[in-house]
């Protein structure tokens, strides 16, 4: 009886275990299947193509579109503008930096010149060096044989003359600065006057109509106010290369008059 007792009592136990690892079978199951439900669609989205995107645009095939939506007609003469100007400032700036002289070398070499080889030594120095400087000094040393008063007049004279070389076609770098954003209000105001035009033609005021006239009005002035700023840089350096030449110039001849004066105080003449 006892051993009958037993035999049940472990096969209750048994049973019991057995129904308790049934249960958490069927409580971990749900758990598993949502995990591997979840990595099936993690790597379905994976899968799935990226919407395509728009490429950005280049800075030149943006300015091309702004280009062409603020109109032909303004933009047009407004880009005009900008190459002149661009192409009168580049030559003004080539032809400064090739004019531009060690002064105090020059003055140097023509005063050794003068003094071992007298004036027509020092005139040969000048002929072989580049710049208004060396022709100011040049047409001193030249009329040196008529006294220091009158080459004195013909440093002047000369500097004058090279001063209006140097500050040539300037004034159409002023011009074209001034030009490009009047040009650029003047589309403001033309594209203003479209869309009231095109309010008035429609009878309501609806902002899809007003605002590709003033799209084409803020592109005008834009694009103005850019072609003169660029401009404007290159003619405040070319105004400040001249200055500092002219600057040079005056130095150079107070200096030459006073080697010509110690030359001809030394020799007699």
């Amino acid at each position: 009886m006892k051993k009958l007792f037993s035999i049940m009592a472990v096969a209750a136990i048994v049973f019991v275990g057995t129904l308790n690892a049934n249960a958490a079978t069927a409580q971990t199951m749900p758990t598993s299947s949502q995990a591997l439900i979840s990595a099936a669609t993690f790597t379905i989205i994976q899968d799935e193509p990226a919407p395509a995107t728009e490429p950005e645009k280049g800075f030149h095939q943006e300015l091309k579109e702004r280009f062409v939506e603020g109109g032909p007609a303004f933009m047009g003469i407004v880009l005009l503008c900008l190459i002149l100007g661009l192409a009168i400032a580049i030559e003004r700036i080539i032809y400064l930096n090739l004019s531009t002289t060690n002064t105090q070398k020059l003055a140097q070499d023509v005063e050794d010149a003068l003094n071992s080889g007298g004036i027509e030594a020092a005139k040969e120095v000048c002929r072989n060096t580049k710049g208004p400087v060396a022709s100011i000094y040049y047409q001193g040393l030249d009329r040196a044989h008529e006294g220091i008063d009158i080459a004195e007049k013909a440093v002047v004279a000369y500097g004058g003359v090279q001063m209006g070389q140097l500050e040539k076609n300037v004034s159409w770098i002023s011009l074209f600065i001034a030009l490009a954003p009047m040009l650029g209000f003047m589309g403001t105001v033309i594209g203003m006057i479209i869309a009231f035009d095109k309010i008035q033609a429609a009878g309501d005021m609806n902002p899809s109509l007003v605002a590709g006239g003033i799209k084409v009005a803020l592109l005008t002035t834009v694009f103005g106010l850019i072609v003169a700023i660029i401009l404007q840089i290159f003619y405040n350096y070319i105004i400040a290369k001249i200055d500092s030449i002219v600057n040079s110039m005056e130095d150079a001849s107070i200096t030459l008059i006073d080697m010509l004066f110690d030359y001809k105080t030394k020799n007699k003449i």
